[in-house]
């Protein structure tokens, strides 16, 4: 920050397997961890560990570009698996993850991902700052649905498709999809549609009770949080995006021209970006 802030290069990489983030392939559940065993331990030279939260209909390898990047500034980063099952479960299943990361902690989500981070960060003292990509980012007692309702209806509204399921205990209920001939124009129309075409025939689908759940915590209202608005997003309109980030007094705003996965298509402005919330914090800290 100013003067102060420590030099910083940007890193070249090669493209992993990367996914989505509302968006996404279908893997299993499994924390993906910058060193094998797990994700205790504290990052080197006291520098925070990085966890990434994606969205609906992705999973963790949306992140993979970002990763890369982060790895070879020096940090330990965690991309975690968000179960997509609704605020309430999904909240508690990373803030146990959470709790299980030694030293400071920077948390970053994309799309959905932020309304979790927001409620899993919330009762977390070694969260250190908050990074919203492309995010939603309710107040309590606030869904994605009432606060989408405040600006016009991105087109993302109007290309779900719903399917009922079933659970082990005999519960029902109804996940959505993205219909896949639409897949390209509501999400990710930066990316080749050779890619997105993949991609929509692998995507993980979000309860649709995750759209509605209310949030019992907001962290972003006392911990510093930075925004990536996407400025081609049509699965969440930037004019939110904008409105979040004024709201939440964020330290850092950026805009970019990208699409909902600003993630995979310019991973670079969004590993600046959590860098910068980063660095903010190892020259403010105590």
């Amino acid at each position: 920050m100013g003067i102060f802030k420590k030099p910083r290069y940007a890193a070249t990489f090669r493209w992993g397997a990367a996914f989505l983030a509302v968006s996404g392939t279908a893997t299993a559940l499994a924390t993906v961890s910058a060193e094998a065993g797990g994700p205790s331990g504290q990052s080197d030279r006291g520098k925070p560990t990085i966890v990434l939260v994606h969205g609906a209909f992705a999973d963790a390898s949306s992140w993979s570009g970002v990763v890369e990047r982060l790895q070879r500034s020096g940090y330990k980063v965690i991309a975690a698996a968000n179960p997509l099952r609704g605020v309430p479960q999904d909240s508690a299943y990373i803030a146990s993850l959470l709790k299980s990361v030694k030293g400071p902690i920077v948390l970053a989500g994309h799309s959905y991902g932020g309304a979790v981070i927001s409620q899993a960060a919330a009762e977390n003292n070694n969260v250190k700052a908050l990074v919203f990509i492309n995010a939603i980012m309710p107040d309590v007692g606030e869904s994605f649905t009432t606060l989408s309702a405040k600006f016009a209806p991105p087109l993302l509204s109007q290309a779900l498709r719903q399917v009922p399921f079933r659970n082990g205990d005999g519960s029902t209920g109804t996940d959505n999809y993205v219909q896949t001939d639409k897949f390209h124009k509501v999400f990710a129309a930066d990316l080749p549609t050779s890619r997105t075409d993949v991609f929509a025939a692998s995507q993980r689908p979000i309860a649709a009770s995750a759209f509605t759940d209310k949030l019992t915590g907001a962290a972003w209202r006392d911990k510093p949080s930075y925004v990536l608005v996407g400025k081609q997003d049509r699965a969440i309109n930037p004019d939110l995006e904008r409105y979040e980030a004024k709201r939440a007094k964020a330290r850092k705003t950026v805009e970019i021209d990208a699409s909902h996965v600003s993630l995979i298509s310019q991973p670079q402005a969004v590993e600046n970006l959590i860098v910068d919330a980063a660095e903010d914090y190892e020259w403010h800290r105590d």
